[in-house]
């Protein structure tokens, strides 16, 4: 009796052991996030950091897939996905946000930043965590603001001195409204176009040129099939962490916390990629034959946009724009 005592106790324990496995297992939740860009960059870099914090900081209830070069979708179709809820996460530049979130068109204003302490400084201030807050009246959680950096123009037509130079020409754009009426003004024929066509729609002449930061073109290889590129930084383009709202609110609050807080890790990761490809981009091309202007006039290229930069003020309100442009740190 006492041997088969001892059999019985076993065996319990290994039930015991069994159902607690079991219940870790159900325990595990596993969501997905997706990028448009390699894995092999400061996007790439950005998710699997936030992936890599959710699971540590969660001890491994939460784990995340990760998709990159827009496997799940471009930009667009990822967001959709997100507020939709058959995407739980994505990491993507603003650029086709106004979208989802029309307001958000402001940070598209041309040369509303100034460098990128200004930019950086901005998203991480009230001003930023207001502008996050406006995605939960359309289904999604702005987590954390991170980089796709100051956009450049290449072309594979002429090179860029100044803003006369632009005109004609056939450009890639995001699916941004505010970008698109910005370069009219400049006389670009703008198109608006996914992501992952862009590569193939310069390669066989679809389109001129494109703009994008230093990051984005160096990683995509685009100095393959564009001759120039002017330093124009005519736009700051953020990136951010997005998640579906009806699984957000399925965390409980020190969850919520862990998630915001491996976003902020992810596009702290991201920032310091952004600046390290930055700091090594422009030799890197000009050594591979492209052609690179660097001493760029921007008072010009302003005063070119003064008319369509009038009407953002009173789409968005002067009050709203001049509180972005005067912002100093603490």
């Amino acid at each position: 009796m006492k041997h088969f005592g001892l059999i019985r106790g076993a065996a319990l324990a290994s039930v015991a052991a069994m159902a607690l496995m079991a219940g870790s297992a159900q325990a595990q939740t596993v969501m997905r996030i997706n990028v448009s860009m390699p894995q092999n960059g400061h996007h790439g870099i950005a998710i699997d950091t936030f992936a890599e914090e959710i699971e540590r900081l969660t001890e491994g209830r939460y784990v995340m897939e990760t998709f990159y070069a827009g496997s799940l979708g471009g930009e667009r179709e990822s967001i959709e996905g997100v507020q939709l809820g058959t995407l739980e996460l994505t990491f993507t530049s603003t650029g086709p946000v106004p979208n989802f979130v029309p307001e958000l068109s402001i940070l598209d204003i041309p040369f509303l930043f100034r460098d990128y302490e200004h930019a950086r400084g901005v998203l991480d201030s009230e001003i930023g965590d207001e502008l996050l807050s406006r995605f939960e009246a359309h289904g999604i959680k702005g987590l954390a603001w991170a980089d796709n950096g100051f956009r450049h123009m290449t072309n594979d037509i002429r090179p860029i001195n100044a803003p006369e130079d632009l005109n004609g020409l056939k450009m890639r754009t995001m699916e941004s409204p505010v970008h698109i009426a910005a370069y009219r003004e400049f006389g670009i024929l703008p198109t608006p176009m996914a992501f992952p066509e862009v590569f193939a729609a310069l390669q066989q002449g679809v389109v001129d040129g494109q703009e994008n930061p230093l990051s984005v073109i160096e990683s995509n290889n685009f100095d393959e099939v564009q001759k120039y590129l002017s330093m124009t930084g005519h736009v700051f383009s953020p990136c951010i962490f997005l998640m579906n709202l009806d699984e957000w609110n399925k965390l409980d609050p020190e969850d919520q916390a862990h998630f915001v807080t491996a976003a902020q890790a992810g596009a702290a990761a991201n920032r310091a990629r952004v600046d390290e490809d930055e700091a090594t981009a422009i030799a890197s091309m000009r050594a591979d034959g492209m052609e690179i202007i660097e001493d760029l006039d921007r008072d010009l290229f302003v005063a070119a946009l003064a008319n369509v930069n009038a009407q953002f003020e009173q789409q968005f309100g002067a009050d709203e724009v001049q509180a972005i442009r005067d912002w100093q740190p603490n």
